[in-house]
């Protein structure tokens, strides 16, 4: 096979961070090539360095063994390649045809026919199934990854750089998006895939290199791997990746869900007639497909959503449409852990000591905010979970992203609630802290707390749950027994298919 790509030494710094420390990196035609390691670890870094969008402070680039510079992502995409990003960069109201000429301008008007002939031909060879004249806002998730392929083929990619590419996919959509790939494989095109799903990893690799720390520590050929090998390459050491799954302590109803229903700004059903029971020292995890409900789930729980009908009883207490003061005044312990961490979780421009205090204040008695205890709080919060910070007085925007999901979860959690919403909670977290999180939520379970746990990695959920909710479209297709449900079965289940013999018992 040729070389298409060799990367050799290539630094890449961010002020006093070295993302990229002499790292050597190749690629072959006609092969899949993963690249592995947890968050910060420098794969995006490498690849925006390959792509265009960084240049990197020392080393060599070589396409097809000449030595070539990429000073911006139009000269990485005249090269043949491609990146397709976790979040697409589609124009939503436009066709896909429209979404392939956007930025031409030569001729466009005359061989649009032409244009459109091609891009028909390129689907079919290539089993991406997708018709020219749709609307992007009319696409699935999976439907949209492949536009973005289809794009970058288009323009004569013969490399395609896929971030995440199923991160959030079902099990059926990640298979035929496996098959997609092994079809570019087959026609001589360079693949570069980044995942932290290690199963997918073995299942589609040829090689696989895992960097840690900026370095690359390992090219391995997928040849008799498992995902212990590739475990200890990422972390320095062999970790086990069962999640416990503590026995269902309680048969007392924390709460119940009734016909609840949800009206987004549009007009549309964020939740239809949803219902179901959370009882205490149970982990309910909910599953779905992005945008199916789970965000207006929890925030009319949380009591941040105005529109909505049907009832919410929290141990016995009826708080439909209470807000989150009215929540707290009427002594009801709640924790909400969002989805969006800075949006609504915790203030960016305050420290740690400050953000701690956004929960703590209420508690206080007198007038006067006590910052000490908050100080002591937080510090506390940094040794329990082991966050990387130089000190507790820094900005949390100035955190990675995996760091401030444990501040703000440690922080609910230190509020001893009675109920913790929790939605992506290891999003963004290396496997270590990860199953920290999944420790620190067992806890709350053996204390008899209820866990309602929302996720988007299939086989946490399936560890973690004593029972999954499955939403597809704003309703509830199912709550099924996490020792009876497959992957395959919670996937159909979340484009709205009803499977029998895997329903839990209430």
């Amino acid at each position: 096979m040729e070389k298409v790509i060799e990367l050799k030494g290539i630094v890449k710094t961010f002020g006093s961070v070295l993302a990229n420390d002499h790292i050597d990196f190749t690629l072959q035609s006609g092969e899949i090539h993963s690249l592995l390691g947890e968050n910060g670890a420098g794969k995006s870094s490498l690849m925006n360095v390959l792509a265009g969008v960084y240049q990197p402070d020392g080393g060599e680039i070589y396409f097809k063994g000449e030595r070539v510079d990429i000073p911006s992502p139009r000269h990485s995409i005249d090269m043949g390649i491609g990146m397709i990003h976790q979040h697409f960069k589609l124009v939503e109201a436009h066709t896909v045809l429209e979404n392939m000429l956007a930025g031409m301008s030569k001729g466009l008007l005359s061989r649009k026919k032409t244009y459109k002939k091609q891009v028909i031909e390129l689907s079919q060879k290539y089993g991406l199934d997708i018709d020219p004249d749709s609307i992007i806002e009319d696409l699935s998730v999976a439907q949209k990854q492949r536009v973005e392929i289809l794009k970058v083929l288009f323009r004569g990619a013969t490399i395609l750089i896929l971030d995440e590419p199923t991160a959030v996919l079902t099990p059926q959509e990640t298979e035929k998006l496996f098959t997609i790939i092994d079809n570019l494989k087959k026609n001589d095109h360079a693949i570069v895939f980044i995942s932290h799903k290690l199963d997918e990893v073995l299942a589609i690799s040829d090689r696989i290199t895992v960097l840690r720390n900026g370095k690359n520590v390992a090219t391995l050929e997928n040849d008799n791997l498992d995902t212990s090998i590739l475990i200890s390459n990422m972390v320095g050491k062999t970790l086990d990746l069962a999640i416990d799954r503590p026995t269902k302590l309680g048969e007392n109803k924390i709460l119940e869900v009734k016909d609840l229903s949800v009206l987004r700004p549009d007009g549309a059903f964020g939740l239809k007639d949803v219902s179901f029971d959370l009882y205490d020292g149970e982990v309910l995890g909910v599953a779905g497909l992005a945008g199916s409900g789970q965000k207006e789930l929890c925030e009319a729980i949380a009591g941040l959503q105005e529109k909505l009908t049907g009832t919410i009883i929290f141990k016995g207490d009826d708080i439909t449409g209470s807000t989150p003061r009215q929540i707290i005044k009427k002594g009801i312990s709640m924790s909400f852990v969002p989805e969006d961490r800075l949006g609504m979780g915790l203030v960016a421009s305050m420290d740690l000591v400050d953000n701690v205090l956004l929960k703590a204040y209420l508690k206080q008695p007198g007038v006067f905010v006590n910052r000490k205890e908050a100080r002591f709080e937080a510090e506390k919060l940094v040794e329990k979970l082991s966050i990387d910070t130089p000190s507790v007085d820094i900005s949390v925007s100035k955190l990675s992203g995996g760091n401030i999901q444990k501040v703000l979860l440690g922080r609910e959690i230190e509020l001893q609630p009675e109920l913790i919403i929790t939605a992506y909670p290891a999003r963004g977290l290396d496997i270590g802290s990860a199953y920290k999180i999944y420790d620190l939520l067992n806890e709350q379970k053996q204390n008899g707390n209820g866990i309602i746990f929302i996720g988007e990695d299939l086989d946490v959920l399936l560890q973690i749950s004593d029972r999954i909710m499955v939403m597809c479209n704003g309703e509830v297709t199912g709550i099924v027994d996490p020792e009876k449900a497959t992957k395959e079965d919670i996937g159909y289940m979340m484009v709205g298919r009803k499977i029998e013999g895997v329903i839990a018992n209430d």
